[in-house]
C-alpha cells in the first residue's frame, strides 16, 4: 500500500499541473485510498525542485520508491530516475514495456473507472472530456489515431473507483466548463470538475 499521493499544483495551488484537477479532488481520491495527499505549488520552472522536496520528504517518512505509471518514454523514465535519486529513492515503474493496449484492458477488466479531464488537442477532440474511460472510448481513441494509453500526452483521466476505493468518486462539471492552456502542439483542454 502506498504511503501517500504525491501531485504538483500550479502557482495558485487551484489546480493540478497536467490534469487541472482542483485540490479538493485530489483530497477526496486519497482519502478513498486511505492515503495521505502530499502537494507543491510550482511554475513548470520550478517543478522539478518542488517535486523533488515532496519525494525528500516521503522519505523522512519512511518510503523507499516513488511508483510511476509511464509505460515506455525513456525521456520520462530517466527524469523520474533523477528526481528520485535526488531524493534517495527508487524509481519504480511497474509497466515498463508492457504492451499499452493490454494494460488498459487490464485496467477496465479490474474494475478501475476514470474519467477523461484532459486532451491534447490536437490529437483528440474535447468532446471526450468528462466521458468514462471503457471499451467503445478506448475504441474511439484508436480509430482517431491516438494511443489506447495516452501515453504520449494525448489524453489524461483521474480514478474515480476501483478495488482500492472505499468509495467511489461523483464528479460532475464544474463552473469553469472547459477551459484550454499552451499553444500549438501543446494547446489542451481541460475539463473543471467539482465533487457532487
Amino acid at each position: 500500500m502506498p504511503l501517500a499521493i504525491v501531485n504538483v499544483l500550479d502557482e495558485t495551488g487551484q489546480r493540478s499541473r497536467s490534469h487541472g484537477l482542483r485540490p479538493e479532488i485530489l483530497e477526496a481520491q486519497a482519502a478513498a485510498l486511505g492515503v495521505p495527499l502530499r502537494t507543491a505549488r510550482a511554475s513548470w520552472a520550478s517543478y522539478e525542485a518542488e517535486f523533488t522536496t515532496l519525494l525528500a520528504g516521503a522519505v523522512v517518512d519512511g518510503a523507499t520508491a516513488a511508483v510511476f505509471g509511464d509505460i515506455d518514454l525513456a525521456a520520462h523514465r530517466d527524469w523520474e530516475e533523477k528526481v528520485c535519486r535526488a531524493a534517495g529513492l527508487r524509481a519504480s515503474l511497474p509497466l515498463w514495456l508492457e504492451p499499452r493496449r493490454a494494460l488498459v484492458d487490464e485496467l477496465l477488466g479490474l474494475g478501475f473507472r476514470a474519467l477523461i479531464v484532459a486532451v491534447k488537442e490536437d490529437a483528440l477532440p474535447a468532446r471526450l472530456l468528462g466521458r468514462t474511460l471503457d471499451a467503445g472510448v478506448v475504441a474511439e481513441i484508436e480509430s482517431l489515431g491516438a494511443d489506447a494509453c495516452g501515453e504520449n500526452g494525448e489524453y489524461h483521466t483521474v480514478l474515480v473507483d476501483g478495488p482500492d476505493f472505499a468509495r467511489p468518486l461523483n464528479l460532475v462539471p464544474g463552473p469553469a466548463g472547459i477551459h484550454h492552456t499552451g499553444e500549438g502542439p501543446f494547446r489542451v483542454a481541460t475539463l473543471d470538475l467539482v465533487l457532487a
